[in-house]
């Protein structure tokens, strides 16, 4: 399949009570690892059977727990720029981390999405 969802991230208003609730509701193995701001990322690995994903502090203080589906793309910025002429809304822009790059984008409906491209 064209463009699949390749990563599912938790951004939550309390991380570790969202954590704790996930690694007992699920089978999910959980992966600790430390940022450069000393905040902490949760790996999650389903086994195999479907998309993993990620758990951390929501970035924007305040704002509610919420989930982000990450969408495999070849261009991040062809395809970041293609979504804002379609009407998007560019939430943040491409960012380049060590494993990729991504950036996060509103569609014309509100729905939040990001895309991803690996490194």
């Amino acid at each position: 399949m064209a463009n699949p969802f390749v990563h599912v991230e938790l951004n939550s208003s309390d991380f570790k009570k969202s954590r704790a609730f996930y690694e007992q509701l699920f089978n999910w193995k959980l992966q600790d690892i430390s940022m450069p701001d000393g905040s902490t990322y949760s790996l999650i690995d389903v086994g195999g059977e479907g998309t993993g994903g990620g758990m951390m502090q929501h970035p924007v203080p305040g704002a509610p727990s919420m989930w982000l589906a990450y969408i495999a793309v070849d261009d991040i910025h062809v395809s970041t720029e293609k979504a804002k002429s379609l009407g998007a809304n560019v939430i943040r822009d491409v960012t380049v981390i060590p494993q990729g790059s991504f950036s996060i984008l509103e569609d014309p409906t509100g729905a939040v999405f990001a895309l991803w491209k690996p490194a």
